[in-house]
């Protein structure tokens, strides 16, 4: 992966971005201070790009690739997803799109954190409660359709004079309620089929996600996964041709750059809240990986 500062594309930047062509893509784009519509133009995606990904994202996106395809890399893992599929993004996801077709076509919607939840942390549904940051879900045309239609509600309902918000928070339930469904779904049939290698390599990744901030040791998440050092050591070199304690660094790395970038945080601060020992070795730590120091990547 390369060394390359995640930008961080919130709604409010998406905003900045699409204001001066406001006109362009009226029918394919709707952006207020609490969510996002889209509905298909491969333009949007093209201005978008010229924004230099990496991204980061600080909410939640649920789309629905209809056509065409993309290739990025998605939470350390490069990734080819081809319509027709749905799409989950949720919040700390770092994106690196590659390349998309001239035909790609998403609608879909994000949430920013001004909008009207309709669960509490709690009560959010199984799949998107945070223990998997992004997924892609091949579907049926059924279940396509179904998605389709909630996102054609929600831009008429906001399309009217002082819309009904709840209406709008119970249709996005609608919406995650049925992701939540297909996913579910979809790894009860994964499971059967992968091999167990494979299992493990998904496993942990998807731990280093949840736990790189504070957890840096492989270790811990072989503990997690209740097997030796070693074997998982083993295990991801062979899935993936790179070592466990490497995938680790990368997403270590990635989440102290977006604290450097976006923040203004004290380098003994973020040392802390990323559990490292001191500032000293949190910084001789980023410069041996990154040839810089904190405080020269955030100056530069």
């Amino acid at each position: 992966m390369e060394k390359q500062e995640p930008k961080l594309m919130s709604l409010s930047e998406m905003r900045n971005i699409f204001e001066p062509h406001q006109q362009k893509f009226r029918d394919g784009i709707f952006i207020n201070d609490e969510m996002a519509i889209l509905r298909g133009n491969p333009d949007i995606f093209r201005l978008v790009m010229r924004q230099k990904p990496p991204f980061s994202i600080n909410d939640y996106r649920m789309g629905i690739v209809l056509n065409g395809c993309v290739d990025a890399n998605i939470n350390l893992v490069e990734k080819h997803v081809e319509g027709p599929c749905l799409m989950f993004l949720g919040p700390g996801t770092i994106i690196h799109p590659r390349h998309f077709s001239d035909d790609l076509e998403i609608y879909g919607f994000a949430l920013s954190n001004r909008f009207p939840m309709p669960f509490t942390a709690e009560q959010m549904p199984a799949a998107l409660n945070g223990h998997v940051r992004d997924f892609q879900l091949p579907v049926s045309e059924a279940d396509i359709s179904t998605a389709l239609h909630i996102i054609h509600t929600l831009w008429h309902v906001v399309h009217q004079p002082d819309y009904n918000r709840l209406l709008v928070s119970n249709l996005v339930a609608a919406q995650m309620h049925h992701y939540d469904a297909l996913y579910r779904q979809y790894v009860g049939r994964q499971q059967v089929s992968k091999s167990r290698e494979q299992t493990i390599f998904d496993r942990f990744i998807q731990l280093v996600n949840q736990h790189a901030v504070k957890e840096h040791q492989i270790a811990f998440y072989a503990s997690r996964m209740c097997i030796t050092e070693r074997y998982l050591g083993t295990v991801i070199r062979q899935a993936s041709g790179v070592t466990a304690k490497e995938w680790i660094d990368r997403a270590v790395v990635s989440r102290i750059k977006v604290e450097l970038r976006h923040t203004d945080k004290s380098v003994a601060s973020i040392s802390d809240e990323m559990n490292f020992p001191n500032p000293s070795f949190f910084s001789k730590y980023f410069k041996r990986l990154t040839q810089m120091t904190p405080n020269e990547y955030r100056e530069s």
